[in-house]
């Protein structure tokens, strides 16, 4: 179930540190992240029917944090910080808000993981 959607820009891998545009599908369990070029046809349901090698998911039990870098002109920079120590950089449009949207999903699937654990 998606909780948010929208796009957000990735800062890539490679040398130059490329800024590229990723549809974004925030669920209640992490982050998809779609290649812009593989968007479904408009009157199509927006699921995705690419091979899931093109897609990344940010797992939330995977995340440990997301650290809000700086706002600079009309964007936020932010940083989401995988378990394994690796470190993914987003930008978004202040006002779309990803990085509270991602922080707040990744807090509440911790606490219902806490909870779960406790009963058990």
């Amino acid at each position: 179930k998606a909780v948010k959607e929208g796009v957000l820009e990735k800062r890539s891998d490679g040398l130059l540190q490329l800024w590229k545009k990723k549809r974004c599908i925030l669920t209640e369990e992490g982050l998809l992240l779609i290649p812009p070029k593989q968007q479904p046809p408009p009157q199509q349901p927006p699921l995705p029917t690419e091979p899931a090698a093109k897609i990344k998911e940010l797992h939330f039990s995977n995340m440990k944090t997301v650290d809000c870098v700086e706002r600079k002109g009309k964007y936020v920079y932010f940083t989401v910080v995988m378990a394994e120590g690796k470190e993914i950089d987003f930008r978004c449009a202040q006002e779309q808000g990803w990085n509270a949207a991602i922080t707040l999903q990744m807090v509440q699937y911790k606490n219902r993981q806490a909870i779960l654990a406790v009963r058990s």
